[in-house]
């Protein structure tokens, strides 16, 4: 188990970003496989690193894709207070998945700007996106937590929104709870964002992850509609506390195809984990939605390990690693030290 705390530095930050990636590709190539059939493939311990999928070893999927467009908007949300004074986080963020929904191939409403995202060619490629994003993009509405767009509880809310909780935010709960309703209506769907998002909040400024959980699990509960996660993450922490991780206990925690189930895999293999090689291929060795849920726990993990924590192994074959540490390092320069020092990058980032 980590017996660490997390911190914001730049190491942090490209950890957290890094760590979410590198667990995404390794769960790709076992997204729709069943434990049997993955240790019938790949051997009585299953995935032990990157396998083929999608043309090459290493690649990211829709998780990391909406996950750097989460991080874009916070930055360009940023550049909009400081250039006039007010700015909906959410309506910025919905600007940049609706850019994401560009790199889908498909036919996106208005969004703004292009920045740089979009223009990445890295970027433009379906990766199994989910449905529920698809159609609740297309639609061209966000939804909000008071007004839900659908009464979907998909896991796509949840694995994109980690950076939330390394930006600058009173109550990175709600934020991350906004972020998550503008495609996923459902409280399931949207509340399990907002934890997650406060617990890296939490972890980021020096909380011990058991900690952070516990501060979020009561934060949890004052929101309607929160029995099913908080049902979930006590789940999965009272697991955590018993020791003896296993394939057995993440399973028993379900599949991870819905946000809060997803969010109870990914905090128990972090909060279980020897190392970070040993959570990640914890969290994607199950019968499930194993790239959200290895992006999960690697966004914990990273975060309390840094980059240097990640086996170099994977971060040499990683898919856009570059891409992603430029992001990670952008998100530190404009949150993670006292004085921005790239704030001139309206260029990249623009404010509308």
């Amino acid at each position: 188990m980590f017996d660490s705390r997390g911190e914001r530095s730049r190491g942090a930050f490209r950890g957290c970003l890094l760590g979410g990636a590198v667990g995404d590709a390794l769960g790709a190539a076992v997204e729709f496989m069943d434990l049997a059939a993955i240790r019938e493939r790949f051997g009585p311990e299953g995935v032990t690193g990157f396998e083929p999928v999608y043309g090459r070893r290493g690649a990211i999927t829709d998780d990391t894709q909406m996950t750097l467009f989460t991080a874009e908007a916070l930055v360009r949300g940023l550049h909009r207070f400081e250039e006039r004074g007010i700015a909906s986080v959410s309506a910025v963020a919905h600007g940049a998945y609706l850019r994401w929904l560009s790199t889908q191939g498909e036919r996106a409403p208005t969004f703004g700007a292009a920045g740089w995202l979009v223009g990445v060619p890295g970027l433009q490629a379906r990766r199994a996106p989910g449905n529920t994003c698809l159609a609740a993009l297309r639609s061209g509405e966000p939804g909000t937590p008071q007004r839900p767009i659908n009464d979907s509880k998909g896991c796509g809310g949840v694995m994109r929104i980690a950076p939330v909780g390394l930006a600058h935010f009173d109550d990175p709960f709600a934020v991350g709870s906004e972020l998550a309703a503008l495609t996923h209506g459902h409280p399931s769907g949207h509340l399990a964002a907002g934890y997650l998002a406060l617990v890296v909040s939490a972890v980021s400024h020096g909380a011990e992850l058991r900690g952070a959980c516990h501060e979020a699990t009561g934060r949890l509960a004052r929101e309607p509609g929160h029995e099913e996660t908080l049902a979930a993450v006590e789940s999965a922490l009272e697991l955590a506390s018993q020791g003896r991780p296993s394939t057995a206990a993440v399973e028993s925690l379900g599949e991870g195809w819905v946000a809060e189930e997803a969010l109870a895999i990914g905090l128990y293999c972090a909060l279980v984990a020897k190392d970070f090689g040993h959570g990640a291929l914890l969290a994607v060795n199950h019968g499930g939605d194993s790239d959200s849920t290895g992006a999960i726990a690697g966004n914990l993990m990273g975060l309390l390990v840094g980059e240097r924590g990640i086996p170099g192994r994977w971060l040499e074959e990683l898919e856009l690693r570059e891409v992603i540490t430029t992001v990670a390092d952008d998100l530190w320069m404009h949150f993670g030290t006292a004085e921005c020092e790239a704030c001139d990058d309206l260029d990249r980032y623009p404010p509308s």
